[in-house]
């Protein structure tokens, strides 16, 4: 029976990279119109649902390696009118990418990695650069696709080859931002970094003139 009777051994048409693949990609957000700023959700970047959860619309662009171009849709968390979990896996994904695109280690408290893992709105998040782990969900339709759930860290030994920063033989890789992430410097009033993150809002009305930095941003 020819190839083309027999259909068994054909590969399947899965359009999905493989789980635990690290690549360098780059964040858009896409614009959902939602503001808060008792929040510090301003810009017009949130996404409301119809259930009442508030969410980031991410996209994210695979920049380099046999996958590049490719592009990964998937939602960061800001609120879930069923608790917390989710905007607290929301913002342990932003700290990630912060650590991840900055080059600042995880475990690194001090003042200077705490400023540098603060930022003033969703717009220092739109375009930036770091090394994702990317993994496999389901869709509405139970349809595999892809999802970014979590950065990897300049700690990783793969990060520095993954985000292209290049050491000379025998000296450890210089973990340095990318030159198109922007320096911030915690104001003077701001405080410490606590070591718990903020309980999610409860259905969150808007405020309009508020200022100052909010505590999800912190």
């Amino acid at each position: 029976m020819s190839l083309w009777n027999d259909f068994n051994d054909a590969q399947s048409n899965t359009n999905v990279i493989p789980k635990g693949t690290l690549a360098k990609v780059r964040l858009t957000l896409r614009p959902g119109g939602f503001d808060d700023p008792s929040q510090g959700w301003t810009g017009g970047y949130a996404k409301r649902g119809s259930t009442g959860s508030v969410y980031l619309d991410a996209e994210y662009t695979v920049l380099e390696g046999p996958y590049a171009k490719r592009k990964i849709w998937s939602l960061i968390g800001l609120y879930s009118p069923k608790g917390p979990d989710w905007a607290n896996m929301g913002r342990s994904l932003v700290r990630g990418i912060l650590n991840s695109s900055r080059g600042i280690s995880d475990k690194d408290n001090s003042p200077e990695a705490q400023a540098r893992r603060r930022i003033n709105g969703f717009a220092d998040l739109d375009g930036l650069e770091f090394v994702a782990r990317i993994e496999i969900g389901q869709d509405t339709n139970g349809e595999d696709k892809n999802e970014i759930k979590s950065a990897v860290m300049p700690d990783h030994r793969d990060y520095a080859q993954v985000m292209g920063h290049v050491a000379a033989p025998g000296m450890a890789p210089q973990m340095q931002p990318p030159a198109s992430a922007p320096q911030y410097r915690a104001p003077a009033t701001a405080a410490p970094a606590q070591g718990h993150p903020a309980q999610a809002p409860q259905h969150p009305p808007a405020a309009p003139g508020f200022s100052g930095r909010p505590s999800w941003a912190e």
